[in-house]
C-alpha cells in the first residue's frame, strides 16, 4: 500500500474516532462548560442576628403587603440529554402581587407571574417553552391565589426565617389545580422576604413533557419563587 494511502486512512479513521468523541462529549461540554450550573433554589439568607432591626411592628403584621422590586419567579426541571442528566432552571422578574395580612395570619394572597418572559440560558428551548408547551400566546400568566389561612408560628424575629404551608389554586396553562407551595418568610428593613417552591406534574395542567429523541424533559418540575415584599 502506498505511503499517500495510509496517510489518508489513517487521517479518515481520526476524523471518525473524533466524531464519536464528540457526540459522547457533547452533552457533558453543553451542560458543564456551556449551559453552566443551574440557579440556585431560592432560600433566604438569613443569620440568626440578634442585632438585626425591622421597621415593622412584629407583633401585628396587619394590612396589605406587594411584591416588590427584585422578586422573581420560574421554574426547576430535569432534562436527560444523550444519556446526561441536565437540571435547567427558568425565571422572570415580571412578577406581580398582593397579600392581605390579619394580626400574624396571612388571609388572602393571589401572585401573578409573566410566565412568556421566563428565559433560560438557551433561546431554542425557550421557544419551544413558549410557543409548545405553555401556549404562552393563549395563556401568557400564570396565578396562585391562596384558598386557605397560614399563620406565623408565633410572633416573628427580625433577621430570623420561619417554615410554613400555603394551600392554595395554581392556574397554569389555562388550567387550576389545588397545590402546597413550601415557603419561608422573614422580616428586614422596611420589608419582608418570601420564597417558596411547588412540585407539578406537567400533565396535571394539560402540558406534555417534551421527548425528542436526543433530549427527554422529566414529567415533573418545580415552581419556585423568591418574593420582596413591602408593607402598605
Amino acid at each position: 500500500m502506498k505511503t499517500s494511502s495510509k496517510v489518508w486512512i489513517g487521517v479518515a479513521a481520526g476524523v471518525v474516532v473524533l466524531g464519536v468523541a464528540a457526540a459522547v462529549a457533547g452533552p457533558y461540554v453543553y451542560r458543564d462548560l456551556i449551559s453552566g450550573p443551574p440557579a440556585a433554589v431560592p432560600t433566604i439568607a438569613l443569620t440568626a442576628d440578634p442585632e438585626a432591626e425591622t421597621t415593622i411592628d412584629t407583633s401585628d403584621l396587619s394590612g396589605r403587603w406587594t411584591v416588590g422590586d427584585s422578586s422573581f419567579a420560574g421554574y426547576r426541571v430535569k432534562e436527560v440529554l444523550n444519556g446526561v442528566d441536565v437540571t435547567v432552571t427558568g425565571r422572570t422578574k415580571k412578577v406581580t402581587g398582593d397579600l392581605t395580612v390579619d394580626g400574624l395570619t396571612l388571609t388572602a394572597a393571589k401572585v401573578t407571574v409573566d410566565v412568556a418572559s421566563i428565559a433560560t440560558d438557551e433561546p431554542a428551548r425557550d421557544s419551544y417553552f413558549r410557543s409548545t408547551a405553555l401556549e404562552t400566546g393563549t395563556f401568557p400568566d400564570a396565578t396562585f391565589t391562596l384558598t386557605e389561612l397560614v399563620k406565623a408560628d408565633g410572633t416573628p424575629t427580625a433577621g430570623a426565617v420561619q417554615s410554613l404551608k400555603a394551600t392554595g389554586a395554581l392556574t397554569l396553562h389555562g388550567v387550576t389545580r389545588t397545590v402546597t407551595a413550601d415557603l419561608q418568610v422573614a422580616l428586614n428593613g422596611d420589608g419582608g422576604k418570601l420564597t417558596g417552591s411547588i412540585p407539578i406534574a406537567f400533565a396535571d395542567f394539560g402540558v406534555e413533557a417534551p421527548s425528542l429523541g436526543f433530549v427527554t424533559v422529566e414529567k415533573t418540575g418545580t415552581v419556585e419563587f423568591l418574593l420582596n415584599l413591602q408593607k402598605g
